[in-house]
């Protein structure tokens, strides 16, 4: 690994090498996060603890550009990190098909 030796850089090069590791560091977080959402399929239930630690429980219905939407039993909907996500033993809900009268 190059050792960059930031005594020698100018203040308009250390803002712009500041702005890059920034931009770097945002992107692998996203990474992570987008890596974490393929462990979890539209349709699958979920659970995870909210702040005051109760158990939610629900249905991952969307992908987010960080997050995951997850409608829950009661009808909430959460925007959750998929790293507090667990996965619950029935895994998918089945699909029904319901027939809507044409106008």
């Amino acid at each position: 690994m190059a050792t960059i030796d930031i005594d020698k850089l100018t203040e308009a090069e250390l803002t712009d090498l500041n702005h890059r590791v920034v931009e770097r560091l945002r992107f692998l977080q996203q990474m992570r996060a987008h890596a974490h959402m393929l462990d979890f399929s539209i349709g699958e239930r979920v659970s995870f603890q909210t702040e005051d630690r109760s158990m939610v429980k629900g249905i991952v219905t969307k992908y987010n550009q960080k997050t995951v939407t997850v409608i829950t039993e009661s009808g909430q909907r959460w925007n959750v990190s998929p790293t507090f996500l667990n996965k619950l033993e029935s895994s998918t809900v089945s699909a029904q098909v319901i027939n809507m009268p044409k106008k």
